[in-house]
């Protein structure tokens, strides 16, 4: 269980302005400056627990105000950005957060996979302290600093392949996929990529580009980059097969259809590289089998394509080994990293073999906050502690017991037929629910099941306690909860999740 995080290993304790603001005499969110001018900031603070905070924690159900504060970003923060409550979060511990509204919230969506660890984890956060009060930006193009070269040191063991022994790191996951496809069109000499339907690889231009699955992330933005095939990823939904299909059975149908891409649309000659999740997230958090990403490296080997496997979510002992793509024995030929990586300080990598890197010229990777110092410390951190706190062990363990209850739920007479699947790895799992939409032409689509279970579900979770993301254009629900999550709290979230799944399906 983790501790309390002690005041004076806080990164907050160094700034007693963090969190906080104070109300204009306009009636707004801010204060004067010197020059009399109305501003955000200024030097005058006032905890925000005066906007309309209560004063006491509310009850799950019980009916919540909109505080000042959050009504003040509801005005200024961009409409392109949405949210599951409108509250504001004041603080993360471990397991649980607390919104100003008076919430305090089991949380099973851990940042969108980034706080493996659990919000405010005290080794991490007293490292990145630590390194606050020594050199916070050391920017890579000009000196190499400590912390890059100490996190580099830690993770080179616990590649899934001896070969990965280059690193670069950057802020985000849509920079570093942009990066990979940048050293593999440079290497190869070649312009194409080919990607994953389902796949998310982020929403800057090139990641927008390769990411397909869903329309959101790049409707309105035509023209993409050039140059991107999208194949069939072996998930049964995609075949219009059973949802018990073989994992063989679906490689093939998938590894045929790359075939026909091949020698249909882009010539292998042309295809600098394949990319692929190991276990799609926005697609559905399905996992790829170890035929087909046998059957991906084999072709990469036969057509001299690069195999870039982006390990952004499933990485950093997610699915119950540091990176998914070591449960098939494949070696990538680059690999994007990031979330789980810092713990929720902003840090991605690509890795790659030298033979690879050493052919970029100097000056054709970089970024202004690449690789931040305090953000390198913090992933330093995170690579002792998941040693030294037996992370793995407990990911194992907690799995058997998430996946137990999920088989439990879908023994249920009542709710049992609304559930078409359970699948995944580790802590990174998913139930698919039916649905009585959807595509014309998709054979699991059922007229009598509810509609929007995943959706509702999902919302009466919240309103129970527990926070839970749904994801992909079917009816599912994620699970990805803190990695060192207890026992006790994966019990009282799967109990939350089966009461609400209970309570939605009853409802129709």
């Amino acid at each position: 269980m983790l501790t309390r995080v002690p005041r004076s290993f806080h990164p907050a304790a160094f700034s007693p302005a963090v969190g906080k603001g104070f109300i204009s005499q306009a009636g707004g969110i801010g204060g004067k400056q010197e020059s009399g001018r109305t501003s955000v900031l200024s030097r005058r603070t006032l905890s925000t627990s005066s906007l309309a905070r209560p004063k006491a924690l509310t009850s799950p159900g019980q009916k919540r105000s909109v505080s000042a504060l959050a009504q003040f970003g509801q005005k200024h923060v961009t409409k392109g950005l949405g949210r599951l409550t409108e509250a504001v979060f004041t603080k993360g511990e471990g397991c649980y957060v607390e919104l100003d509204d008076g919430r305090r919230m089991l949380d099973f969506t851990s940042g969108i996979g980034v706080t493996n660890l659990g919000h405010c984890h005290p080794k991490v956060s007293k490292a990145a302290a630590d390194q606050c009060m020594n050199l916070i930006h050391g920017q890579c193009s000009i000196a190499f600093h400590e912390p890059y070269l100490r996190l580099i040191e830690k993770l080179i063991p616990l590649m899934p392949d001896p070969s990965l022994d280059s690193f670069f790191f950057w802020n985000s996951g849509s920079e570093a996929i942009e990066g990979a496809i940048k050293m593999a069109r440079w290497y190869t000499g070649r312009q194409n990529i080919i990607t994953m339907q389902g796949g998310y690889h982020g929403r800057t231009f090139g990641a927008m580009a390769v990411t397909r699955s869903k329309t959101i992330y790049s409707e309105g933005c035509h023209p993409l980059m050039p140059g991107v095939f999208p194949v069939a990823f072996p998930y049964w939904h995609q075949h219009a097969v059973p949802p018990g299909t073989s994992e063989e059975e679906l490689s093939k149908l998938s590894l045929y259809q790359l075939e026909l891409v091949l020698s249909q649309q882009t010539n292998p000659k042309d295809v600098a590289a394949i990319l692929i999740e190991p276990i799609i997230g926005e697609g559905g958090y399905v996992p790829a089998p170890t035929e087909y990403l046998k059957g991906l490296r084999e072709v990469c080997d036969k057509h001299g394509i690069l195999l870039i496997i982006d390990e952004v979510q499933s990485g950093f002992l997610r699915t119950g080994k540091f990176f998914a793509v070591e449960y098939t024995g494949v070696r990538p030929d680059i690999m994007v990293i990031a979330k789980g990586l810092a713990n929720g300080f902003p840090l991605s990598g690509i890795v790659s073999r030298k033979e690879i890197t050493d052919k970029l010229s100097p000056g054709s990777m970089g970024g202004t906050y690449a690789g931040n110092a305090v953000a390198c410390a913090a992933g330093v951190a995170v690579a002792d502690v998941m040693r030294e706190e037996n992370v793995q062990e407990n990911v194992v363990a907690r799995s058997k017991e998430l996946f137990a209850s999920l088989a439990e739920l879908q023994k249920d007479p009542e709710v049992g037929p609304a559930i078409l699947d359970v699948r995944g790895k580790g802590l990174m799992v998913a139930v698919e629910f039916a649905s009585p939409t959807g595509h014309s032409h998709d054979p699991f689509v059922d007229p009598s099941a509810p509609a929007n279970l995943a959706k509702r579900i999902a919302k009466r979770c919240q309103d129970k306690g527990l926070f839970i993301l749904t994801t992909s254009v079917y009816e599912v629900i994620r699970f990805i909860p803190p990695l060192n999550i207890s026992k006790e709290d994966l019990a009282k979230g799967t109990k939350i999740f089966a009461e609400a799944v209970k309570e939605v399906v009853q409802e129709r």
